[in-house]
């Protein structure tokens, strides 16, 4: 098989053209620019452009597919010419789906937690020796990337909703059709694409439609839109509920309690729990019972940038979390505050994506970092500037937050100095961004605070 790449640097995009380099496929891909790590991993496998750019040459008559990421426009000229020629194209959920239609197929949606869900369930499928493939959103410890195909009867696959490709609207979850389906929570997301609350519902409720004959939906009971979506739907499909563990936390150690049995974890928060049961439910289906399932959580670390710890001290935790929606920041502090009862929290997050840096969405932040001790919103200026969209004061912040006391910066440097300068002893700081907080070293600034 041949294939070429259009937009080959994408996160997903490059990962899947390397699972099909190993696989045995004649991999050819372009992109009008690369970042970090996707140059260094493309060139490990000898699939990296020579140059940037877009080159309609590239698009021969042989060719079994074109795969188009969603960073290409619709007028891109590799796009066009591969129309012209009539060549099969795929976004890249579709091309998943492709390879994978003769395996048992295990899809995570919802809203947050996704990643987590689907790392548990490769962890877990791992230890226990099981023949499987998979797409993470993240990359993982002891996966090489996060993307592979093989022969393997299985397939455990993040599902996002957002849209498949610039000439495929739809979200990414309807196109596997999944034999077993996980709906984690439902939280407002993606305004750009679904400009109401109704039409982004309306997805999860696709997407239980599209689940095979016969198949099953996991979905977490205490998410009252989910349970009413799941109620009103029209499926066949099994829909199951699952609920929180019973667990205890002792000395900053979350474990969970099971048939009398202890399990301490490296994880925490009641999210992370949750996510744990949506990953038990599944892999109960796939032969591991609950036992070995927590058996082989003791081990799990957490996806890279989960709740990812930077450094500690005697009296200090510095945490970093892909938080970013109204949703993740709420459950993140609470997880961190609650495992650190006697311990004040400093939340700083960072307004980054699109969706969260527009005006009309804004007030959807409104109490969502009151549980911190000290709260802090980031907008690097520059996001305004690169996304084309009118600046905003800390006044709008500070009102669309409900939060009179809310600290706001819009200088990278400006808030590190801060950072740099708060007294933290006896307190934990968390940096939620699914940005890069303007360009600064997090780790460099944690070991410069913990080292004062």
């Amino acid at each position: 098989m041949k294939v070429h790449f259009i937009a080959i640097g994408g996160s997903a995009m490059h990962n899947l053209a390397i699972a099909l380099h190993k696989k045995g496929f004649k991999v050819t891909g372009s992109d009008d620019v690369l970042f970090e790590p996707s140059i260094s991993r493309l060139a490990k496998y000898g699939l990296l452009p020579e140059k940037n750019g877009w080159y309609p040459e590239k698009i021969t008559a042989d060719l079994d597919a074109v795969i188009l990421g969603m960073h290409a426009r619709a007028d891109n000229p590799e796009l066009i010419e591969a129309q012209q020629k009539g060549i099969r194209i795929f976004s890249y959920p579709e091309y998943v789906y492709e390879q994978s239609v003769n395996k048992l197929r295990v899809v995570i949606g919802g809203s947050h937690g996704k990643t987590t869900i689907t790392s548990m369930i490769l962890h877990a499928l791992q230890a226990a020796g099981k023949n499987f493939d998979y797409l993470v959103g993240a990359q993982l410890e002891g996966f090489d990337t996060m993307v592979q195909l093989s022969d393997a009867p299985l397939i455990v696959i993040e599902g996002d909703e957002y849209l498949s490709s610039p000439i495929d609207r739809r979200p990414k979850f309807h196109l596997y059709k999944a034999n077993i389906g996980v709906i984690s929570g439902i939280a407002w997301d993606h305004i750009n694409v679904f400009p109401t609350f109704e039409d982004y519902t309306r997805q999860f409720d696709v997407f239980i439609n599209t689940i095979e004959n016969g198949g099953v939906v996991f979905y977490a009971s205490n998410d009252e839109v989910l349970n009413d979506v799941v109620s009103a739907n029209q499926s066949t499909v099994t829909k199951t509920a699952y609920k929180l563990p019973e667990f205890e936390v002792q000395n900053g150690i979350t474990s969970v309690v099971y048939n009398g049995q202890t399990y301490p974890l490296l994880v925490f928060g009641e999210h992370n729990l949750l996510n744990m049961e949506a990953a038990r439910s599944v892999c109960e289906v796939l032969g591991i019972d609950a036992a070995d399932f927590y058996s082989s959580m003791v081990t799990f670390k957490g996806a890279a940038r989960r709740l990812e710890l930077l450094g500690k001290n005697e009296v200090t935790n510095i945490y970093k979390d892909f938080a970013h929606s109204p949703s993740k920041l709420k459950a993140t502090i609470r997880a961190v505050k609650q495992q650190f009862p006697f311990r004040k929290l400093v939340a700083c997050m960072e307004l980054h994506t699109f969706s969260s840096l527009n005006k009309d969405f804004l007030k959807e932040y409104a109490g969502c970092m009151d549980e911190a001790d000290e709260a802090i919103v980031f907008i690097d200026a520059q996001t305004f500037v690169q996304k084309k969209m009118e600046p905003y004061d800390a006044k709008v912040v500070k009102d669309a937050f409900d939060n009179t006391d809310l600290l706001f910066f819009d200088q990278p440097q400006e808030l590190q100095r801060y950072l740099e300068q708060t007294e933290l002893a006896e307190k934990n700081l968390l940096l939620m961004s699914s940005g890069n907080f303007g360009g600064l070293n997090l780790n460099q600034l944690s070991s410069d605070i913990l080292i004062k």
